[in-house]
């Protein structure tokens, strides 16, 4: 046998012998390869969720239009004309004014926010004046669409909110003069005048309109009115009670 003729026969054998490998080799890139295309296309999908907030301004502002018929250079809701904007699209005043509190819970909010102060539209900011009579509160709310920072200008507050299922655990603190304490978005919260005169708290919101849902109204206010059925079993109370509850809330 030639010596051409072994080299050759090596040669052949060789690559015989490596092709499986090669094969599976290939065959698992190829795979890994396409799964790595699957994860980046389920983050193309998924990830403009899960960023989704309200689009940054792309001009200097834009004052709220009452209506669209002046209105133009639309970003998010009509936006008047910015040769037409004055100073006064961008002012409020008398917030340092004390306000009566005739609520049942004893407290009264002033809010400033884009639907009385128009130039606050897409700038994601709000804020609101709490004035609460001696015992009054702020009862249990929410905001859907803010983090609350609030000062308390005067008096003494018990302050806290709840943190979600299953935990429910009350973060809650006694401010004073001074103090600031934060309410995180979503979470339901609530002041309280522990003090022995009127007390007075401002709070910045991170939304022009942070919405607010107060759990007593909401739930035993709604209009058509829930079945009473329903809340008696959720809140563990007799039905009885729960229309007692419901005729106190009715608008």
């Amino acid at each position: 046998m030639s010596h051409k003729f072994l080299t050759s026969s090596l040669q052949s054998n060789s690559r015989n012998k490596n092709h499986k490998p090669l094969f599976k080799e290939f065959s698992y890139m190829a795979i890994k390869t396409l799964s790595f295309l699957a994860v980046l296309s389920l983050l193309a999908i998924t990830l403009p969720l899960a960023i989704a907030s309200d689009p940054s301004s792309l001009q200097d502002f834009c004052v709220s239009a009452n209506s669209s018929i002046n209105g133009v250079f639309v970003n998010g809701k009509f936006c008047k004309d910015p040769k037409l904007v004055t100073e006064d699209d961008f002012f409020f005043s008398g917030l340092h004014v004390p306000r009566p509190v005739t609520s049942p819970v004893g407290s009264t909010v002033t809010a400033v926010n884009v639907n009385n102060l128009l130039g606050l539209n897409t700038l994601g900011i709000s804020i609101v004046r709490i004035d609460y009579a001696v015992n009054g509160q702020n009862p249990p709310h929410t905001h859907p669409r803010a983090t609350e920072i609030l000062m308390v200008a005067g008096g003494t507050l018990q302050v806290g909110f709840v943190t979600s299922n299953p935990e429910n655990r009350l973060i809650t603190k006694t401010l004073y003069a001074g103090d600031v304490f934060v309410f995180p978005e979503g979470l339901i919260h609530f002041q309280a005048n522990v003090g022995h005169s009127p007390a007075v708290a401002f709070a910045a919101l991170s939304s022009q309109n942070p919405g607010v849902i107060t759990i007593a109204n909401t739930v035993f206010g709604s209009n058509p009115a829930i079945n009473p059925s329903i809340l008696a079993r959720a809140f563990q109370l007799n039905p009885k009670i729960v229309m007692d509850l419901q005729g106190k809330f009715k608008k």
